[in-house]
Parts: C-alpha cells; structure tokens; sequence
C-alpha cells in the first residue's frame, strides 16, 4: 500500500521540499509552498508535482492546495502637488531602474484621471486577468509587472469615479497577487484627494518620493503634498527635481526654462532628503512615448535614474533600521 513518504520521495526532484503529502485510499493530498514564486511558476510547479504524483504506483487520485507565507513588501508612494511634473514618467523609470539594483519591483498605476504606465511600460491594451477574485498584475519587458486604472475601462474613455470608488480600486491593485515582488510603486494622481489619503490611511507605504520641476508654483504644491505625508506619518524619501536642464541637440548649449535648483533648495529648507535631477530631455519623451523607457537603456538618460533609485533604495534600508 501506498503511503505518503514514498510520494514525497518521488516529489523530491519536482519540489525541492515544498511539498507535504497526505495519503487516504489512493488519493494523495499535496500541500505545495509557493512563496516567492511568480504566478506562471507556481502553475508550472503544480503541473510538474501532480505529474509526479500521479506517476507512483498505488496513487489513484492527486489533490493540491497552494500555499503561500507572507512576503513582507515595502511600498513607496510616488507623488506630485500638481499635475504635469513627470511623475508618472519619474515612477516607471524609477521602478525599472530599482529592478536593474536588485529588488523585485512592481508598479501600481493609481492616477484615475490620467493613467499612462500601460503606454509608458510597453503594455498598452492589455487587461489584467484574475485568480480567485484576485487580480494577476500584468507582466511587462522590464520584469516589472505593472496593475493600472486604465486597465479598468477601454482606452480613451473617462474615469468618472467619485472618491470612494476610486478608493475601493486602489485597494484592489495594492492587494492584487503580487506573487515574489518585494517592492511596490504607487503612482499616485497628483495634489491632496481622496485617494491619497486612502494610501497613506489603508496602506501605510514605507515612504513617498516628491516629484516636481523648478518653478515656484510646482514648488508651492510640493510642500503641500509633503506636508501631507508628514502629518500622516509617511517619511519623505526624498525629493527629484524633473524637466531640469535643456541641452539644445544643435549647439550643446545648456539652457534652463523652468528654472534650476528650485528642488534642491526646498529639500534643504525642508529638510528632506535631495534625490537628484532629471533633465529636460527628447529622448526622455520620445522613448517614453514608445513604451521603452529610458532607465531600461544604458545611455545618460538611464544614468539619472539609476543613480536616484540608489538613493531611494538606500533610504528604505536606513527607514528600516
């Protein structure tokens, strides 16, 4: 008669110990740990173990149930004061470049009335599929799966979703199967609103990085946009100075019209940590535009991102102590 160590001695090369087996009357129960496996691997796990099982003699019947320990993930706020900073191209950027340092990044579109990360990240048009009322975040060429707003309606038509609505789908994509991913990014719309206040209420991320460009009045609703992190207690990671700096393709010559250092100063002022600059730069719009950014390349466009993602990354290790 069957039992249950000759089934695992079987599973041990499919497995590799993540499974635990029952047997009762040639059916075999198999208890299969998935942490940290992304959804296709967990699939492809289970096909190989069932095939396994099934494949000793005396077992009639194969049953698993997957399980999974918490993976403890660290979320980051990406946020603005005010519309037409660059946030959303800041966020991806930012998430690539943080998945080339290492972590195992996701990215939350939360913008409703202006969602982009599906055509920033290359994936535009492609809906989300769900498990057990659970929604999977769509994989991308960045190895950074991204869950967006507008993923929830056809492309081009209005979000017209009063706060609490907004609210509720935020929940679902910070809580969607994020399988191995250690790390969210959540583009958040800009200013001071409801959903803002749902994430920082419900969420509790680790920290919140400020976007915003030069000018005063950018600067003006970047302060507001910290201070509202600080009174909810999220610690600022710091703040990107974006659209910084124009290099004319002709002449070379450096030009600044939003200003220079704007950012720099008020992190001081503030005391809030200066994370860097992002230039005012084509290449930056266009490879966006194409659903290739930047940050994904090796040229100096990748460079800035690269080097601000450090700085992210090392704030979240000193915040956690």
């Amino acid at each position: 008669m069957t039992d249950a160590k000759q089934v695992e001695a079987a599973l041990g090369p499919v497995a590799a110990g993540r499974a635990s087996v029952r047997m009762k009357d040639g059916c075999a129960d198999i208890i299969l740990d998935v942490t940290g496996l992304p959804q296709a691997a967990r699939d492809a796990l289970e096909a190989d173990v069932k095939g396994a099982a099934a494949a000793v003699p005396g077992v009639e019947q194969v049953r698993i149930a997957q399980t999974q320990s918490r993976v403890e993930r660290t979320l980051i706020a990406i946020a603005s004061g005010k519309g037409g900073v660059g946030k959303s191209t800041v966020s991806a950027n930012l998430a690539i470049a943080l998945a080339r340092g290492g972590r195992k990044v996701g990215l939350v579109d939360a913008d409703i009335y202006g969602p982009s990360q599906p055509k920033l990240m290359g994936v535009e048009g492609t809906k989300p599929q769900a498990r057990e009322k659970t929604l999977l975040p769509v994989p991308t060429p960045y190895d950074v799966p991204i869950l967006s707003m507008g993923q929830m309606v056809d492309a081009g038509s209005a979000l017209a979703w009063r706060g609490p609505m907004a609210a509720s789908a935020l929940g679902q994509l910070v809580d969607a199967d994020w399988g191995d991913r250690d790390t969210i990014l959540i583009d958040l719309p800009p200013g001071t609103g409801d959903v803002q206040l749902t994430m920082v209420q419900k969420h509790k991320p680790a920290g919140a990085v400020i976007v915003c460009t030069p000018q005063d009045l950018a600067l003006i609703d970047a302060r507001r946009a910290i201070d509202l992190f600080t009174k909810t207690g999220v610690p600022i990671l710091g703040i990107v100075e974006n659209m910084a700096g124009y290099t004319c393709p002709e002449c070379g010559a450096i030009s600044d019209p939003f200003g220079r250092g704007g950012a720099e100063a008020a992190a001081n002022d503030l005391g809030v940590p200066f994370l860097g600059r992002i230039p005012l730069d084509i290449a930056i719009r266009t490879s966006s535009d194409a659903g290739t950014p930047p940050a994904a390349g090796n040229g100096a466009e990748a460079e800035a991102f690269v080097g601000i993602a450090k700085k992210v990354a090392e704030r979240i290790a000193t915040l956690k102590g």
